[in-house]
């Protein structure tokens, strides 16, 4: 008898997903809008060249169709410049549509869940059930009790004849209680993100974006604020990252630190952390009368015990800074290295490539354990 069932691998062409014309161009378009911080009207411009090398467009669905359809799909509206003219803007629609691409393609293919996802290791009255079960106690919830397991131990305990529940077949399931996570995510707007003729801040901009859909869409219950520090420290919103530039700044860690740690004090997480992203050395300070002392001439002690001292109050307020380093100087890294030392806390060596996974990892660790 013939056997026709064949086992293996079978290989054939790739065959690309069907995308329509809109979605083939409107990913390029918030990759664009995203290099652009949020110009409209530079991204169109780069989407036109790129259309002209690749043919990304036909006769039958041009850029200005693609437009139109952006207008319709409400991803972008007529606005006021700051220059009195009349221009086209983004809405919050496409925000929203940047910060989940930069998830999908930063942190990969990630699920969301409804509530956070910090687990400690204390039982008690959480709100994860762990699957496991103990006798009942004076003092735990009814709501806890397991109805199933209670009346299968009266069965077994009294017998189906005589059926009788009693207080010692009582069981209730156990639970897990979860942490919540309180974050400060620090990001260097120095001039130095775009010197060198590389582009330091668009990948940094994207790692928050990225870290912001996660938390907000997976671990509702915990908090992201993002500050960004030049020659001041200030914060700003999750719907304004698109928009973030480079200043002609110096990079006064110390005032992005105090910040975080302002912000830290008012949470009422018991888990805290700092994420610094920054590629230069720290070369400003504020002095108390309101000048600014700048010194980028290598490392300038003065500075940089103000950032060793603020690195030891973090630590004493149990907060740990992990610093990503994106830069790979020797005398910059013997700093990160004391920095680290004084807080206890982490340090990547890293370049841009791979920014998002460490930072992701990072994050998904800490929120395994209490950080104390």
């Amino acid at each position: 008898m013939k056997n026709d069932n064949k086992k293996g691998f079978y290989f054939k062409q790739y065959e690309a997903p069907f995308q329509s014309p809109f979605d083939k161009l409107f990913g390029v378009f918030k990759e664009l809008i995203t290099h652009t911080s949020g110009d409209f009207d530079e991204a169109i411009d780069w989407l036109r060249e790129l259309d002209k090398e690749y043919k990304l467009t036909d006769e039958h669905y041009t850029i200005d169709d693609f437009i139109e359809d952006l207008k319709k799909k409400g991803y972008i509206r007529d606005e006021l410049k700051e220059d009195g003219t009349s221009g086209i803007g983004i809405t919050s629609k496409t925000e929203r549509a940047i910060r989940q691409q930069a998830l999908d393609t930063i942190f990969g293919n990630l699920k969301r869940s409804g509530t956070g996802n910090h687990k400690t290791k204390h039982s008690g009255n959480g709100d994860e059930h762990t699957g496991e079960f103990r006798e009942f106690h004076f003092g735990d919830g009814l709501e806890r009790i397991s109805l199933t397991e209670s009346l299968r131990n009266a069965q077994i305990n009294n017998g189906v004849e005589s059926f009788m529940l009693t207080e010692n077949d009582l069981v209730v399931e156990e639970t897990q209680f979860k942490s919540q996570m309180s974050t400060v995510l620090m990001i260097d707007i120095s001039h130095s993100m775009i010197l060198y003729g590389e582009d330091r801040i668009t990948p940094a901009k994207k790692v928050a974006m990225a870290l912001a859909e996660l938390i907000t869409t997976r671990y509702p219950k915990d908090t992201l604020d993002i500050l960004v520090f030049g020659n001041d420290a200030w914060t700003i919103a999750i719907k304004d990252l698109p928009y973030l530039k480079v200043g002609p700044f110096h990079t006064n860690t110390v005032a992005g630190l105090q910040l975080a740690m302002d912000i830290l004090r008012r949470k009422r997480n018991t888990n805290k952390q700092i994420f610094m992203i920054t590629d230069g050395k720290p070369s400003c300070v504020r002095e108390k009368d309101g000048s600014y002392y700048m010194n980028s001439n290598g490392l300038d002690e003065y500075i940089v015990d103000k950032c060793y001292s603020q690195a030891q109050q973090a630590r004493k307020l149990h907060i740990p800074i992990t610093t990503f380093m994106i830069a790979n100087d020797p005398y910059l890294q013997q700093f990160v290295n004391r920095f680290t030392e004084a807080n206890q806390g982490k340090a990547f060596y890293t370049g841009l490539k791979g920014l998002g996974e460490m930072i992701f990892e990072d994050y998904e660790t800490n929120r395994k354990k209490r950080i104390k």
